[in-house]
């Protein structure tokens, strides 16, 4: 199985799921989107997957160190794709491609089936 985890490395909830990841023996890939940004083809994939309203994270400090115009320009999805795009730290984290499912978050039990948990596949 071929997973791609989208995330920051310094980021405590990144961190927990590489963690989960290497304790159930899954390799993952890891882009670090802060590094070196976020393709736009990944982006629009999961925008489509989720929405961008699920992957827009307006509970970080990235968020709220932002004027009040930025935000506002984020109340659409042009908007929010287009922050996503130029900070990607207001992305929620991680992104977790499998090869059937996208996820959002730290959320193993609504991990796919073949990641050793179970669950349904869930798109977040």
């Amino acid at each position: 199985m071929k997973v791609q985890l989208y995330g920051i490395p310094n980021c405590d909830t990144v961190k927990k799921a590489r963690a989960w990841f290497a304790e159930q023996g899954i390799e993952v890939a890891f882009h670090d989107f802060k590094k070196a940004g976020v393709p736009a083809e990944a982006l629009d994939a999961w925008v489509a997957a989720v929405g961008w309203e699920r992957l827009l994270n307006r509970q970080g400090n990235t968020w709220r160190r932002l004027d009040d115009a930025t935000r506002a320009a984020a109340a659409d999805a042009a908007g929010a794709c287009a922050l996503m795009r130029a900070q990607p730290s207001v992305i929620k984290r991680p992104v977790v491609v499998w090869p059937a499912a996208i996820t959002v978050g730290f959320t193993p039990t609504q991990w796919p089936p073949a990641a050793g948990r179970g669950a349904e596949p869930h798109a977040g």
